[in-house]
């Protein structure tokens, strides 16, 4: 709707109408999952059992409480750890990749642009497969040729990395490369004509111009990887990041305990997309 153009009053009932029907939608699932995360039931079901934080910090079988539940906690380690490598190593990419397709001009460029974009659009488990086979035929190249067992070439968080980050760098790519466009670059040839070099240059003008698009392309892939589920699952080892283990105990049979998981993962993704708001508001 067009704010400037009168609309009948039904109409703009419809607008709104409907506009409460889509967050609703949205938001009810949601609200759900948080409220059966503190039901007193071994069931996330209904009927009502009562109020209980037992899910959260219970101690005791069969209501072990997420602050104690030791596979859950590991689960949240490793998916930490593998969020922050495919983060760093995305945006590190990423701001590279934007200086590369922004300051340059080469042959091939479009075509690399677009080799570049690829992975957003194959599936995610089609991209999992893809590189587990992949990876799998050079170990064992490797070991048939020189007896070298490389282990990051194997099911495990080396490969549930080197997969997740096969597609989320793109995202950061995309992220830097839209606040790199925007630059002046008038600014980094005053740099230069007052003396500095061209990395001081860019170190201390065009970085920290970037900083808040570098911060963001970080949180970005950092809920785009702590979340992923499609790729992992093809490339997971013994040591199962979050939404394995949830999808694990779910096969098992769903009880409470991954509504108090679902809902602290709600808050962390709501705290950390805050922070990141705050951050580019000041910059």
């Amino acid at each position: 709707m067009i704010p400037s153009i009168p609309q009948s009053r039904l109409l703009t009932t419809a607008y709104a109408a409907y506009v409460v029907l889509f967050f609703i939608f949205l938001a009810l699932p949601l609200i759900v999952v948080a409220a059966f995360a503190f039901n007193d039931s071994q069931f996330p079901s209904l009927p009502w059992e009562g109020f209980t934080w037992n899910w959260f910090f219970g101690s005791e079988r069969p209501m072990i409480g997420v602050f104690h539940e030791r596979s859950i906690l590991r689960a949240i380690g490793t998916s930490v750890f593998v969020a922050f490598c495919v983060s760093a190593l995305s945006m590190v990419v990423g701001l590279s990749n934007a200086f590369l397709f922004n300051r340059y001009k080469f042959r091939g460029q479009g075509l690399l642009y677009v080799f570049m974009l690829l992975p957003l659009v194959i599936p995610g488990i089609v991209l999992g497969i893809s590189i587990l086979v992949a990876s799998s035929r050079l170990a064992n190249g490797l070991w048939d040729g020189f007896q070298w067992d490389v282990e990051a070439l194997r099911p495990g968080l080396w490969l549930v990395i080197l997969g997740q980050f096969s597609f989320i760098t793109t995202i950061a790519t995309l992220v830097i490369g839209a606040r790199l466009q925007k630059f002046d670059r008038t600014l980094e040839e005053a740099a230069l004509n007052l003396g500095a070099g061209r990395l001081t240059a860019i170190r201390t003008i065009t970085l920290p111009y970037l900083a808040p698009a570098m911060i963001g392309a970080f949180v970005v892939a950092f809920l785009m990887s702590f979340e992923n589920f499609n790729t992992t699952l093809m490339l997971v080892g013994s040591d199962a990041p979050l939404t394995i283990a949830m999808f694990d105990r779910l096969k098992e049979g769903s009880t409470p305990l991954l509504n108090a998981v679902s809902l602290l993962l709600m808050l962390g993704s709501s705290l950390l997309a805050l922070i990141m708001i705050a951050f580019q508001k000041k910059n």
